[in-house]
C-alpha cells in the first residue's frame, strides 16, 4: 500500500470481498493456496443482500492502493462486452476480451450491465503508466493518461479473474516506483526460437515489464539477419520478419525492445569475417572476441550495424555493452598493445591513454546512437576512473558488476548524477550452466532480499539516490548454451521473473509471505 493512503468505503450498498487478503466471507473462500477467493454469483448490488468490505485484487505485481467498498464486484460472463472510448485503445479492448471470453463492441457511448470500458483520461496529471480501476455497480472502468496505463488495469483485471474469480468492488490507484522495469536475453550464444521469444513477451507484458533487452553479438554468434554485413551472421539466426514480429507484439505488449551490439569486446562472430580488425598483442597473439579500436574500419563495421538496426527496432533506447574489454584486463596494456598506445597520444596528446582511447570509442558509438535519436547506455565495466576522458553524462550506466579491475562502488557513478538500472549480478543474473561463481537465482531470494537500490552484493545505496536509480532488469545469459533447454530456462525463470516484477513496482516490503506469493504465481502463470 501506498504510505500515508486512507482506505475508506465506497458506501454501504457496494462492494465485494471480505478478507484483508481479498478472500470473500464465509464458505466460498479456498483456504487451500490462500490466494483463491470467488465472491458470490451475483453481478449486481440487491437490496436484500449485505456484502463484506472488499479486500484488494490478488496480482503479480500487488497493486499500490484498494479502496475497498460492499458490493459483489465483477465476474466476466460471455454476455458482458467491452468497449472503449476511442480506437487508440482497440488492441488492448480486442486483448482483454478474447482472454476473458467476452465480446469486443468497440466504441459505444450506451452503459449495460456487465461492460469493461476502457479510457483514456489525458487530463489526469499521474504518470503515463498510471491507471485506475473502478469495479461499481456490476460494471469495470479502466482509465488512464495513456494507453500503457490502460493496458497495465487491464492486466489487472485478467489477473483478478485469474487468481479469485473476480474483480473485487472499489477502486486500484495504481503506478509503479520505477520506469524501467527490464528482461534481457543473451540470444547471441544462445538461439532461441522466435515463439519462445514471443511466448516470453506475454509473460512479460501479464506482469507490467516495459522493457526487453535482446543482446544479440557475440563471441558465439551474431543472430539477427543482416543486409549491411551479411557475412557476420551465425547460421541459427531471427530473420527481420521474425524481428519485426516480434517488434511488433512487443509494442502491442508496451514493452521497448533494447538492442544490444556490444562493443569493443565480445566481438568475436563479427571478427571471425573480418580477422584484419582483430585486437593483437605485441607477440601478434589475438585477443579474444575484441577488436582493435585503433584500426578506423573498426568503427565503420560497428557504426554500420547501428545505422542498420536503428531501423529494425524503433524504440528509443540502445545498448552499447563496453565491457570486458580484454586490452585493459592485463597488468600495463600500453606495453601489450603498442598500436593502442600510440593511437591514444595521437588522439588526445601525449599523456592519452588506452583508457582515453577505449573512453573515446564508447563515446563515438554513442554519437552514432543518438544520431538515431536513441538514448546510450553501456554496462558499468565500460567506464573508467581517473581518464582524461570521461564518458558522456547522457550514457546511463547498467551497472552488474563489481568484480573487474578497478571497480567502483555504485555510489561513484551516482554521485556523479549519472542514472543508473540495476542489473546486480548477485540476485538478477541467470547464467546458462553456473560458470565461475555464478548460481541460479532464486525468486525467494530477490522477493524478500533485493531491492533497487541493492546494486552492487546485498547492501543498499543511500536513499538520497533513489530518484537516479530508473530500475533493473533480471538477465539470462549463456555462457554454456547446452545446459539447459528453452523449456527449462522458462521454467527456471518463471518465479525469478515474478519476483523482479513485484520489486520494481513496489520496493517495499511485500504483504504476502514467500509461500503465498509463490502459491499466487504458480495460479498465474
Amino acid at each position: 500500500m501506498i504510505a500515508g493512503t486512507a482506505v475508506v468505503a465506497l458506501g454501504t450498498g457496494l462492494g465485494v470481498w471480505a478478507s484483508g487478503d481479498g478472500g470473500p466471507a464465509g464458505p466460498a473462500r479456498s483456504a487451500s493456496d490462500g490466494v483463491s477467493a470467488a465472491p458470490p454469483a451475483a453481478t449486481s448490488p440487491s437490496p436484500s443482500r449485505s456484502y463484506a468490505l472488499s479486500g484488494e485484487p490478488r496480482t503479480i505485481p500487488s497493486v499500490r492502493e484498494h479502496i475497498p467498498a460492499r458490493g459483489p464486484g465483477w465476474r466476466p460472463e460471455r454476455a458482458h462486452r467491452v468497449v472503449v472510448d476511442g480506437s487508440g485503445l482497440a488492441d488492448e479492448g480486442r486483448l482483454l476480451a478474447g482472454e476473458l471470453g467476452l465480446t469486443y463492441a468497440g466504441q459505444q457511448d450506451d452503459r449495460r450491465a456487465g461492460d469493461v470500458r476502457l479510457e483514456l483520461d489525458k487530463g489526469r496529471g499521474t504518470g503515463a503508466e498510471s491507471y485506475t480501476m473502478t469495479v461499481r455497480d456490476g460494471r469495470v472502468t479502466v482509465s488512464g493518461p495513456a494507453e500503457a496505463g490502460v493496458f497495465y488495469g487491464t492486466r489487472t483485471l485478467k489477473q483478478a479473474v485469474e487468481s479469485g474469480g473476480a474483480a473485487p468492488e472499489g477502486v486500484v490507484k495504481d503506478a509503479p516506483a520505477k520506469p524501467r522495469r527490464g528482461f534481457m536475453l543473451d540470444i547471441a550464444r544462445k538461439h532461441y526460437s522466435a515463439d519462445w521469444i514471443e511466448d516470453r513477451i506475454r509473460e512479460l507484458g501479464d506482469l507490467k515489464y516495459n522493457e526487453l533487452g535482446l543482446h544479440f553479438s557475440d563471441d558465439q554468434g551474431f543472430r539477427i539477419e543482416s543486409s549491411s554485413h551479411p557475412e557476420i551472421v551465425s547460421a541459427d539466426h531471427l530473420t527481420k520478419a521474425q524481428v519485426r514480429r516480434i517488434v511488433d507484439l512487443a509494442a502491442a505488449r508496451h514493452l521497448t525492445i533494447v538492442p544490444e551490439i556490444d562493443s569493443p569486446g565480445h566481438l568475436g562472430a563479427v571478427l571471425d569475417a573480418h580477422p584484419d580488425l582483430q585486437l593483437r598483442n605485441a607477440r601478434g597473439a589475438a585477443t579474444k572476441g575484441a577488436i582493435d579500436i585503433s584500426e578506423p574500419g573498426a568503427a565503420e563495421i560497428v557504426d554500420d550495424l547501428i545505422d542498420e538496426y536503428a531501423d529494425v527496432f524503433p524504440g528509443g533506447r540502445w545498448h552499447l555493452g563496453g565491457d570486458e574489454y580484454q586490452a585493459l584486463t592485463v597488468s600495463d596494456p600500453a606495453a601489450s598493445y603498442p598500436q593502442l598506445a600510440a593511437a591514444a597520444r595521437e588522439k588526445y596528446g601525449p599523456g592519452g591513454t588506452v583508457e582515453d582511447l577505449t573512453t573515446g570509442w564508447l563515446n563515438d558509438r554513442a554519437a552514432t546512437v543518438r544520431k538515431n535519436d536513441r538514448t546510450p547506455r553501456a554496462w558499468n565495466d565500460g567506464f573508467f576512473r581517473g581518464t582524461a576522458v570521461k564518458a558522456d553524462d547522457g550514457i546511463e550506466v547498467a551497472y552488474w558488476t563489481g568484480k573487474e579491475i578497478g571497480a567502483r562502488q555504485p555510489s561513484e557513478y551516482l554521485a556523479e548524477g549519472r542514472e543508473v538500472l540495476n542489473y546486480n549480478d548477485e540476485f538478477l543474473y541467470y547464467v546458462l550452466g553456473q560458470p565461475q561463481t555464478f548460481v541460479y537465482p532464486t525468486g525467494q531470494r530477490i522477493y524478500e532480499q533485493w531491492t533497487p537500490r541493492v546494486i552492487r552484493g546485498t547492501e543498499a545505496v543511500d536513499a538520497k539516490y533513489d530518484d537516479q536509480i530508473l530500475g533493473g532488469s533480471f538477465a539470462v545469459w549463456g555462457d554454456i548454451p547446452g545446459a539447459q533447454t528453452q523449456a527449462q530456462v522458462a521454467e527456471g525463470i518463471r518465479l525469478p521473473l515474478a519476483a523482479t516484477a513485484q520489486k520494481l513496482w513496489d520496493p517495499d516490503a511485500p504483504e504476502l509471505s514467500w509461500a503465498r506469493f509463490k502459491a499466487l504465481a504458480d495460479k498465474l502463470s
